[in-house]
């Protein structure tokens, strides 16, 4: 299932979690702002608030809940304003 990574394009597959998606192809979600620290997820579950991503289309997401779906584009570049 075809989805984009800051523009990149990444396959995942049908039923993966955006998370395991995005992690499958590299190795960690970019920094988390304000300290900079890599971030890979933690909880798994949506309970730790590690592992918010932005996708273009304006929405922010738990990666971990959320389910990979065609055509989506994910957008980890740091920018502390768009949050």
């Amino acid at each position: 299932m075809p989805f984009t990574i800051d523009g990149e394009p990444w396959y995942g597959r049908v039923g993966d979690s955006l998370l395991s998606a995005i992690l499958a192809a590299r190795s960690d979600l970019g920094p988390l702002a304000p300290d900079g620290r890599l971030r890979a997820g933690f909880c798994l579950i949506g309970l730790c608030q590690d592992c918010w991503v932005r996708l273009a289309d304006g929405r922010r997401v738990r990666a971990c809940t959320t389910e990979l779906e065609a055509g989506m584009a994910v957008l980890l570049a740091s920018d502390e304003a768009a949050w």
